[in-house]
Formats: structure tokens, sequence, C-alpha cells
């Protein structure tokens, strides 16, 4: 975990991906919001299209850049929490996610994480890819 997690923080951007509601694919800019007790955690509105492309098709993935032309691919199926703990970690470790949604209990704010989630950092070195079940 210490890997991923260090990747992706180093990354601050990710790229994630969703079958689209018109069954193409769509990857738009992204951002872990925090690991918590082994979990990766990120987050979203529910009024806007990628809500409603991860219920209708909770599998993802996630790609970051790193430094020497490394990458990172990060899969897994979201699950959403409402845990409002969880939630208030979140808009701690994020001033601007505090800002747009204020309260760990506004009813547009999700937050989640991934279940079934495979990490692998690859590069162009010719070494195999390292792979983590996370």
């Amino acid at each position: 975990m210490k890997t991923v997690l260090t990747f992706l923080v180093k990354s601050q951007i990710q790229y994630f991906a969703t079958v689209g509601m018109d069954g193409r694919p769509k990857v738009r800019p992204w951002q872990l919001m925090m690991e918590h007790k082994g979990k990766l955690y990120f987050c979203t509105s529910n009024q806007k299209t990628v809500y409603k492309e991860i219920q209708r098709q909770p599998y993802v993935e996630l790609c970051a850049s790193g430094e020497d032309f490394s990458w990172l691919r990060l899969s897994g199926k979201v699950v959403f929490t409402q845990d409002l703990a969880i939630k208030g970690k979140v808009q701690e470790a994020s001033p601007l996610v505090k800002s747009i949604y204020k309260t760990p209990d506004n009813p547009a704010f999700e937050v989640f994480t991934l279940d079934e989630a495979v990490a692998m950092i690859a590069d162009f070195s010719g070494a195999p890819p390292r792979t983590f079940n996370l």
C-alpha cells in the first residue's frame, strides 16, 4: 500500500475512467483524497454524470504518471460510504472539497473506496510491472 499511496500522492492528479452513459469510455482528471485504515478514498457529487456512470457500472480504473516515464494503473469496484466520520476526514484532507460541500452530511457529497483493488506500476525500463493487491 505504501508504494501505491506514495505514487498517487506524488502524481497529485490521476485520470479516472468510467463507462459513459452512452457505453463509451469517459476519462477525467481526479484526485486521491486520503488513505485510511488500508483503503484509498475518493469523492464526487451525486449530481454529476460520473456518479450515474459509477452507479450503472461500478468497475473503474485510474491512471497516474510518475517519475522517469513510470505510470500506475489502479482498478477496482466503487463502494460508497455514508460514514460521516470518513466523510469528515476527507473534508479535513482537502480544503477545496470542504469549501464545495461545507459539511460531511451534505446530501450531494459522496465518498468512495475501491473493493477488489489492484494497482500496477510499470515503466519503459523493460522490467516487469509490479502488481499490488490492495
